[in-house]
Formats: C-alpha cells, structure tokens, sequence
C-alpha cells in the first residue's frame, strides 16, 4: 500500500457496460481471458490510423465507485492481479483484492494524454460494435505506466487510512 508502481505488458480497458456484462454471465470473446491480468478503468480515446491501425490519444482513469457492485464477482471470476481507476473502492473489492491477491492502484485523474504516451499499442479490440469505443475493451501494450496501490493484496486501503487519519485531525481541532 502506498507504492509507486511502473507497469509494462498487457493492460484491459474496462468501464460500465462490460462491467455489467461480465457480472450478469456474460462471456469474454474466444482466446480472450484476464486471469493473472490487469482492467483498467477508462474510456480512452482512440483514432484509427490511415494504415488501419489504432492510436490512443488520451487514456485517463474514471472514477471506479461506480464499478463496485461488479468489481468483486470480476476479481473473483477472473483471477484479476490488478484494477487501476481512480477515487478507490468500496469494502466488496478491498475484501475480493485481500481474497484473490488482486491490488487497486491509483492513476492520476487529468493526466490522460501523458497516460496514453506510456501505451505503445492497440493489441486488440473487443465489443466495439456492441458497446462502443468508450466502453468497448481494448487491449493494450503499456510500458511504465505509473499508478499508486491504493489498496494491497492484503486488503489494507490507503483511503481508509486517510479517511481516519484526516477524521482524527478534524476532531482533535473541535
């Protein structure tokens, strides 16, 4: 917890609709899977290129809560190491990262273009023509992409602790 991590491979990306999918049973496409792997909570934006390829051109976080009532059953289903959002979670997941060794890590929200410089490449995309782009998973190739664990595989948060760190500052004024 509190650890300032650089992360190279291969990055899902992973909002609402797929969120709401997964959970209701939905399936990954076929050679398709996130055991051992990383969801990343963003919506990048994402050019097609002249040669017919893609190019992420912002790739900022969004705000996590609003994944809480899925994210647990997904760590768990799919054997997730890693979600990276911003604005942390809630108890369901901070108890599914202690469970299943999974970590939420904090990127920096308003930093989307300097964050889409650390993609290297558009591996795939799946469910764009279902979900579209924003919602779409799109894989990719990330080199020393920096994030914070903001809650470890142990389950400690470091929102929690600023949360109770900052109650105790304020009560100790009154």
């Amino acid at each position: 917890m509190g650890d300032e991590v650089a992360i190279s491979g291969v990055v899902f990306t992973g909002r609402d609709a797929v969120h709401k999918y997964l959970h209701d049973g939905g399936a990954l496409p076929p050679g398709v899977s996130l055991q051992g792997g990383i969801i990343y909570h963003c919506g990048p934006v994402v050019l097609k290129e002249p040669a017919g390829g893609w190019k992420v051109v912002a790739a900022g976080p969004t705000t996590s809560a609003r994944e809480e009532p899925y994210q647990w059953q997904i760590i768990r289903d799919h054997g997730l190491r890693g979600v990276i959002g911003k604005g942390g979670m809630g108890e369901r997941t901070r108890e599914a990262c202690r469970q299943h060794g999974c970590v939420y890590l904090h990127a920096v929200g308003g930093a989307a273009q300097v964050l889409a410089e650390r993609i290297l490449a558009v591996r795939a995309v799946y469910f764009l023509e279902q979900f579209g782009s924003p919602e779409a998973i799109w894989e990719l190739q990330v080199e020393d992409f920096p994030a914070v664990v903001t809650i470890d595989a142990q389950g400690h948060s470091l929102h929690d602790r600023v949360f109770e760190e900052s109650k105790a500052r304020l009560q100790a004024r009154v």
